[in-house]
């Protein structure tokens, strides 16, 4: 490097050329460099997650979580084995070294639960092994808060906010929270029932029969082919109380005559609260690989001109 030395000594400006230049570059690399939480890394840790309905913790214990853990525990790698049973399900947790492949070591952990599947409880539903994903954290909450009936609410929520942040680059999933959607529920009167001789199986199949759309095939009129649908579903809450469950004598005994049909709400799964009041909550996920500082800023971007098209009393 004597030589670089000698030519910026004798030749000062090409010196101080060559130092701008670098500041330059350097400057620019910085303004487009990408800012994110956390730098991209794939922790392997798997997680293996089995279900058996009804039973009890105790049982969830020794006919499924212990036996898991003896397969898995063989595999090389493993820095630390945990578990957790509860009423009707069972979880794993298998956290390997950093140096340990992701893809590797959840194969492996499947090759495992695959060789145990005959020694656990034929009514288990298939155990599921699935990779921890940073990526699939929520990076942001929103909260919808009005005045309005949840019901009501929900329905901006799902038909307006949530359309509108998964249509942004990068938004993968917007899932929502203590909302209340809308379900046509039929109330049976267990009495009236009895003094059909009919029961809530045979309410439910007439419903189910009756209550359907189904393609009806093509028909052939010359040049044309026309595709045939056979339209059964009932279009009100009226008309669903007006399906026949069965026929006694000259009589046709009907769901309302057996009970009512509200148009009410689904139960509630879910539930959010905003200063102890409830609250419609849109938790938000982003596509893996993207930019979570990108991709937050563009959400607020959007989130102003959402709530110039809320209806009046709506707030984000």
């Amino acid at each position: 490097m004597q030589w670089l030395a000698a030519i910026c000594v004798k030749r000062p400006v090409f010196a101080t050329v060559l130092i701008l230049s670098l500041v330059v570059v350097g400057l620019a690399g910085y303004l487009k460099l990408g800012v994110d939480r956390f730098p991209k890394i794939d922790f392997p840790v798997i997680t293996v997650t089995t279900r058996l309905p009804g039973a009890a913790p105790e049982e969830v214990e020794t006919e499924i979580t212990d036996k898991v853990e003896e397969a898995v525990n063989t595999i090389s790698g493993i820095d630390e084995l945990r578990s957790a049973s509860a009423e009707g399900i069972s979880q794993v947790f298998v956290t390997f070294v950093l140096e340990k492949n992701p893809d590797v070591a959840a194969q492996e952990v499947r090759d495992r639960i695959n060789g145990i599947i005959p020694q656990l409880p034929q009514d288990i539903d298939q155990p599921t092994v699935t990779k921890i994903d940073p990526d699939a954290a929520p990076i942001l909450y929103l909260s919808l808060v009005s005045d309005r009936p949840q019901r009501e609410v929900s329905e901006v929520a799902d038909k307006q906010v949530r359309r509108a942040v998964e249509s942004i680059s990068g938004v993968g999933q917007v899932t929502l929270l203590g909302d209340r959607k809308r379900q046509i529920n039929v109330w049976l009167d267990p009495e009236l029932l009895r003094a059909n001789e009919l029961s809530a199986v045979d309410v439910q199949r007439a419903l189910g029969t009756q209550n359907v759309q189904i393609p009806g095939g093509n028909l052939e009129t010359g040049p044309q082919q026309l595709t045939l649908r056979v339209k059964g579903r009932v279009q009100s809450v009226h008309a669903l109380g007006e399906i026949v469950v069965r026929q006694k004598g000259d009589r046709p005994i009907r769901v309302r005559d057996l009970g009512r049909v509200e148009d009410g709400e689904a139960e509630q799964e879910t539930s959010a609260l905003k200063d102890g009041k409830p609250t419609i909550v849109l938790q938000v996920r982003k596509q893996s690989g993207e930019n979570t500082v990108a991709v937050v800023e563009a959400i607020r971007a959007r989130l102003a001109d959402v709530q110039k098209t809320l209806p009046n009393g709506y707030r984000l």
